[in-house]
């Protein structure tokens, strides 16, 4: 009997690993597909700002994780091995907001490219939240800051922004309302960067 026993616990362990082997990954990103509607063209009654320069965005180390990490109750939290980001996401979320800064702001992120001391607007995003909570929301709280180089009166703003969208069940939803939540932080940014770019007293978001 135990030798059977032995033998059952096995034959069920075996199957559970095989199961677990066998639960296909899900990759998610959080930039937005491209508004086909917009066709790419710059819209004639808003001027191109100066380009951008997006520094590298830093996340909590909490969700510095392929996987994806979400709330449970009031205090627990839930790694979730099959659902992933496609890449990290410090770097998810720099891809996701530059190119909603570029839609916002008619003009290109630049980072990389050579400098060529003409005016222009470098962008620092820090996160210091990012919450998820599948079938209720979607949080960001984050800060950032706009410094306006080689202008003729260059200039800093930094602000602290908190953004939350609510979502339905699954974690497709769960992941839309993020890019939801960074392309409202990209509007937040985008009026302060445009507005220091165009010589004009810039202030931060309310809230």
């Amino acid at each position: 009997m135990i030798r059977t026993g032995r033998h059952l616990w096995v034959a069920a362990a075996g199957l559970l690993l095989a199961a677990c082997a066998s639960a296909p990954l899900h990759y998610y990103t959080l930039v937005a597909p491209a508004d086909e509607s917009a066709g790419g063209l710059v819209a004639p009654s808003v001027a191109p700002s100066l380009p951008f320069e997006l520094l590298a965005v830093g996340v909590p180390a909490q969700v510095d994780q392929p996987q994806l990490v979400v709330r449970e109750g009031g205090q627990g939290v839930a790694l979730l091995g099959s659902e992933r980001w496609i890449a990290p996401l410090g770097d998810e979320v720099r891809s996701a907001l530059s190119a909603d800064l570029a839609r916002e702001l008619h003009s290109a992120d630049v980072s990389g490219l050579p400098g060529n001391g003409k005016p222009l607007l470098r962008i620092k995003l820090d996160v210091r939240r990012f919450d998820s909570a599948p079938g209720s929301y979607a949080l960001i709280e984050s800060a950032w800051s706009v410094r306006l180089l080689h202008g003729a009166r260059p200039a800093t703003l930094a602000c602290t922004s908190r953004v939350s969208e609510a979502v339905g069940p699954g974690y497709p939803a769960l992941v839309q309302g993020h890019q939801r939540a960074i392309a409202r932080l990209a509007v937040q940014i985008a009026t302060a960067a445009r507005a220091l770019g165009d010589g004009q007293a810039p202030a931060c978001p309310p809230g």
